[in-house]
């Protein structure tokens, strides 16, 4: 019932012997992912990385231990780094992803959901946030992804397409905001990363969380403005700006322009 997954860690193989695998396509994490079902069992996800990849699931882990009853998140019950690969055995949280058909008729009630979302993870009190996602820490990351050749270029923006890592970088240091309004970020929080009660339109919870912590808030709402303009479209931008709290004219577009650039480089 496994046999697409290929081979398996045996305490892992065990955990998971009556589950049948279905491949999630959704999402460009690198990663493979698979949705596990079992008869009278609660469903699972597993990612799976090979050696060598340029995916690691150890800070997903590690986010999201941290983040177990303090945000409605998956439980990693399993994680294992081989000389195969990597492992990651997820809960689900039940509900669909916010771009969805579902929702095409309730769109203003899901954006709405979507700002108070964003709000929850941006409450988050931070004095005891181990993870360090401010612009010194990413910008370091997104230079080495560069030298190291691990950035797509045939993923950049239209905008940006036929150009080099390189060149894009040097337009990301002279972009770089003067100031950051730190506080808890998802880190990718595009609309397939949003689980969305589909009976309520509440929040059921928050996935793909590996470059989650302590951050601007624009590296959140610059994310979700790309999304929802490339999902539900541009006209329920305003709104979600104003459910979230921020007047049109006082919205950042310069930050938002530099978090949409920085995502490139990961």
């Amino acid at each position: 019932m496994l046999e697409q997954i290929g081979s398996l860690p045996l305490d892992l193989e065990i955990l998971v012997k009556e589950y049948s695998s279905q491949p999630v396509t959704i999402g460009m994490s690198g990663a493979s992912v698979y949705l596990l079902q079992a008869p009278g069992k609660p469903n699972l996800y597993l990612k799976t990385a090979p050696e060598g990849s340029a995916m690691t699931f150890k800070s997903e882990v590690e986010r999201l231990r941290w983040m177990k009853d303090r945000l409605p998140v998956p439980e990693a019950l399993y994680y294992a780094q081989t000389e195969a690969g990597e492992y990651l055995l997820l809960t689900e949280i039940s509900g669909k992803m916010a771009f969805d058909s579902t929702f095409e008729d309730e769109i203003p009630r899901l954006v709405k959901s979507l700002a108070a979302g964003l709000k929850m993870l941006h409450s988050l009190d931070t004095a005891a946030c181990p993870f360090d996602m401010r612009l010194d820490t990413q910008i370091e990351a997104a230079h080495r992804n560069t030298e190291m050749h691990l950035v797509d270029g045939t993923d950049f923006d239209a905008e940006r397409l036929g150009r080099s890592a390189a060149d894009v970088f040097e337009e990301l240091l002279k972009m770089r905001p003067a100031s950051e309004d730190l506080v808890f970020t998802h880190g990718d929080h595009c609309l397939p990363n949003v689980i969305i009660n589909p009976s309520t339109l509440e929040i059921s919870g928050f996935v793909d969380l590996g470059r989650a912590g302590i951050a601007d808030r624009y590296q959140d709402l610059a994310l979700a403005v790309r999304s929802l303009i490339r999902n539900w479209g541009e006209k329920y931008v305003p709104l979600l700006f104003k459910e979230y709290g921020i007047k049109q004219a006082e919205i950042d577009w310069g930050k938002i322009e530099f978090y949409k650039l920085l995502d490139e480089f990961f």
